[in-house]
Formats: structure tokens, sequence, C-alpha cells
């Protein structure tokens, strides 16, 4: 009787009841995004000027340091002037000839006029003076034409810049012979603004078209090398008129101000194009969202501590996180910790967290095969982990010394 006694009260002990599976949720808000598109793209100086002889002479002064920066209407390049100067006083006096020449055939035409009314001389004599006296005057005409050339060749052995900006190296030392046929003495390139130029294809030109309805609702922002951002936004100011053909692509260009000279032409830099004002859209982190054959979706918990999977469409990815297009409502809670443990249909004990949570704690707990501890517990610490099924330890037996 005793041994049946016992039987029975051992059958008649409840099974222990194992506790619900422990998710964090967050509740969907919309937040303000700046949705962003990222291109690869090239610096370009708004002026480019590469120096040329116009006159054929030897280089004689190079009044630059190069490198550096240049004033409109400074004196970078001097060819040897006296063979000019010389020209320029030769010309000169052949001017002068021809005004002498001038002056006596109109004396001499004058003259026989006078003698033409007395009918001393005959009218062809009056003809040749008058051819006379005209040929005069072109040739002065002739002469002073190329006295004007020759002053302006010597003009041109003085190089100036024609624009401010900053000046490369100087092809030519003093010295050598230079002239219209033998290239490029420097270049100068302008500093401050500057352009970047970046293709776009059509595809996304035309979105962005109609996000932004109109050019100047564009912001342009540029990454530098290293990996930072540059502090001066643009605005795209001109869009070329024809596709490549070859790429499908529009070429687009920004002006920025380039104060710092950080911006140098022809580098390579990574261009943000995003909308000027932030809108209102729904994000969730990107550890939350799920992908299957069938397309992304996310795990959510209904009213009733159901889990339910919800099919979305995404937009923009923003450093962590993600727009949601459709599927998503405000209020609703979605699984971002506690993922691998749960299927749909299951009930679960939720914890929600605050919707500033960091993007990447789900993940990290995710990888490590487990769930991250749930922050709702008193003074901010890790509630006690459930306990393992089948765990046959008393609650009277003492723990442990390892575990200290």
């Amino acid at each position: 009787m005793l041994l049946s006694g016992c039987g029975d009260s051992s059958e008649q002990a409840p099974a222990a009841a194992q506790p619900l599976p422990a998710v964090s949720v967050v509740e969907v808000a919309r937040q303000p995004v700046t949705p962003s598109v990222s291109f690869t793209g090239r610096v370009v100086a708004v002026d480019k000027v590469d120096l040329r002889a116009r006159v054929t002479g030897f280089l004689e002064q190079r009044r630059f340091t190069e490198g550096g920066d240049v004033q409109k209407g400074d004196l970078l390049f001097v060819i040897e002037q006296p063979p000019f100067e010389a020209e320029v006083a030769q010309v000169q006096a052949q001017v002068a000839r021809a005004q002498a020449s001038l002056a006596e055939a109109q004396a001499t035409l004058g003259r026989i006029q006078e003698a033409v009314k007395s009918g001393a001389v005959s009218q062809q004599e009056l003809d040749q003076a008058t051819a006379a006296e005209q040929v005069a005057q072109a040739d002065l005409l002739a002469a002073r034409a190329q006295l004007e050339t020759a002053q302006l060749n010597l003009g041109y052995t003085e190089i100036r810049a024609p624009i401010g900006g900053r000046i490369g190296r100087s092809i030519y030392s003093i010295g050598n012979l230079v002239g219209p046929d033998g290239g490029v003495l420097a270049t100068i390139v302008s500093q401050d603004p500057i352009y970047v130029t970046f293709p776009v294809s059509t595809r996304i030109l035309l979105d962005a078209q109609r996000r932004a309805q109109k050019a100047d609702a564009l912001v342009v922002r540029v990454q530098l090398p290293d990996g930072t951002m540059y502090q001066h936004p643009g605005a795209i100011d001109f869009a070329d008129i024809q596709v490549d053909e070859g790429t499908d692509t529009i070429d687009i260009r920004a002006q920025l101000a380039n104060p710092e000279r950080l911006l140098v032409d022809g580098q390579f830099v990574t261009v943000f194009v995003e909308t000027e004002q932030p809108q209102q859209a729904i994000v969730i982190t990107q550890s939350a969202l799920q992908i299957d054959q069938a397309g992304p979706y996310v795990l959510m918990v209904s009213p009733e501590d159901k889990v339910e999977q919800r099919r979305v469409q995404t937009g923009e990815a923003l450093d962590g996180r993600v727009v949601i297009a459709s599927g998503l409502s405000e209020g609703e809670r979605v699984i971002v910790e506690g993922l691998q443990k749960v299927r749909p249909g299951q009930e679960v004990q939720a914890t929600l967290m605050p919707a500033s949570a960091p993007a990447g704690t789900a993940a990290g707990a995710e990888a490590d095969g487990g769930a991250a501890p749930p922050t709702g517990a008193a003074g901010g610490e890790p509630a006690a982990p459930a306990a393992e099924p089948g765990a046959a330890a008393s609650e009277s037996e003492p723990a442990p010394q390892s575990a200290q």
C-alpha cells in the first residue's frame, strides 16, 4: 500500500510549463529621412586655360611660382622683345614715308585743279594727279596696318594670365625657343567655385525628377577620397542634352564652393544627390528585414502576442536602416531581436524597445546563435534567462562554487 501511494503521487505531479519565447519589438513610426543616391564623379575646373606663345621668339623671363596662385592680368612670361621693337620702329618709318607721299600728292592735286580752271593743263593730267593722291592714301593705310600688327606682336611677347586661379608647372625653361607651334607653356585652372560631373542613368534621373519636381530641390554632397564628407554642399546647374548611347547615361554637373582648395581638377570623388527637405517615411532597422524566394518580409507581433509574417516593399537603405515603401502601418510591432527562435503563429513574450535602439544590436545577438537579453527588466539589468527544458536541479540545492 505504501508503494502504491507513492506511485500515485508521482504520476499526479504536474509537468513544468515551458516559458514563452522572448522577443524584442519596435513600434513602427514615421521618421524624417533624406533619400539619396550615390555616384562616382570627377572634379572639373570651371575655367581652364592652356597658355601658348602667339609669336616666335626666345623665352626671356618667367614671372610666377609653379603651383602658385595668379590673378587675372598678372605677367607670367616674357619673350625676347628687341627684335619686335625693331620691327615696330621700321614700320613707323614706313608710316612716316607714306604720310609724306600723301602730303605731296595732295599738294600736286590741288595745283592741277587750279590750273584746270584756267585751261593751263589737260583733264588727263588732273586724272593722273587724282589717282596718285588716292594711291598715297592707300599706302598710308597699309603702313598703319603693318604698324598695328607689329605693335600687337610686340604686345604678344608679354604673356599675361587671362583668368585668376592656380598655375601649373612651366613646360619650357628660360632660353628656349617658343612659338605658336611649340605647345603649351603652362596651364591655369580656376579654384573657387568648382564643378563636379557625374553620369546618371536615365531611370534614376527620371525618378529623381519626379520626386524633386525641380532641380533646385536637389542637394549635391561630395565624399572626399579619405572618406570624410566635404562641408560645402552644391547644386546641379547643368544636365547634358544628349544620352550616351553606350551607357544610357546623362552627364550631370554640379557647382560647389571650394574656398579651402580641397577639390582639385581631375580628382575622383563620391557624389551623393539628395533632396533638400527631409521626407516622412516608415523606417525599420536592417536586421529586422528578412528575404526569401518570394521577396522581403518582416515578422510582427499581433495584438494577441502571436507572430505574423508580413510582406513589404523596401525603399532606400539608410546607414543600417531601410525605408519601407508599403506593407507596414504606424503602431504595428516589428520583431528586431529573437527572430531565429520564433515562427509565424507562435505565441511569444514581447518586450518593447525604444525606436532609437542601435540597429546593430539585433544582428549581433543573432550572429551568436541566441537572442539579445531583453531590456525591459527593472533598473535596466538584463532579465534572468529562462530555464532549459528538462532541467532537474532542485530549488533547495546549493549552487556550485564554479558558478561564482
